[in-house]
């Protein structure tokens, strides 16, 4: 039964998951989450998008009938989590460890409503091609590596390093849009796909 929570605070600061719930109709308001995002030790990649996409949702008080989304994205090659290039040699280390491999990206998804908070998490794996030292060059001068996960953007220019992917591609943009409706349709909160009357 949806618990009636019609409005809907995106705890993020990312525009491509706000434009993904754009996608889906659904209308937010913007409160991003301020809290720390590092690693705890021996943590794994599913235990880590989890933990900081509840604490992303806990992060930001619920207004009166409304609910928090919070979301987070790791992009992992041999157990390691790859955040933003803090720097050129960052992003060209970053490149160098996708390039002709196989990685996992972890999503996880929070929706903190009055009544309870739910997570989900996805995992995608995506295939690279080799890639050129020229290219990557090219790429890293451009502005689309610097506030991505993995120092690439599937949505962008980045796409063209991708082979193929096993899972969800919205996924890797920062947001699972299959999961996300399940999540929001829980709670009450409309989308372009639902029945103004309230049938799914």
């Amino acid at each position: 039964m949806p618990l009636n929570c019609p409005s809907l605070i995106l705890a993020s600061r990312s525009p491509r998951r706000r434009e993904l719930l754009a996608q889906l109709g659904v209308v937010v308001s913007v409160i991003p989450a301020d809290i720390d995002e590092t690693p705890a030790p021996a943590e794994t990649p599913w235990d880590y998008v989890e933990r900081i996409a509840r604490q992303k949702a806990a992060a930001v008080p619920p207004r009166a009938g409304s609910c928090v989304l919070a979301a987070d994205t790791a992009v992992v090659v041999d157990g390691d989590i790859l955040g933003k290039p803090a720097n050129l040699d960052a992003g060209r280390q970053m490149l160098r460890r996708l390039s002709g491999r196989v990685h996992q990206v972890f999503t996880a998804v929070a929706l903190q409503s009055p009544h309870e908070l739910r997570v989900i998490c996805t995992e995608t794996r995506v295939a690279f091609r080799p890639l050129g030292e020229a290219e990557c060059e090219r790429y890293l001068a451009s502005d689309e590596p610097w506030d991505k996960a993995g120092a690439y953007a599937i949505q962008g220019l980045g796409g063209a390093f991708v082979e193929r992917i096993d899972g969800s591609y919205s996924s890797v943009v920062g947001l699972p849009l299959c999961e996300t409706l399940a999540l929001l349709r829980r709670a009450g909160i409309p989308s372009a796909l639902d029945d103004p009357a309230g049938d799914a």
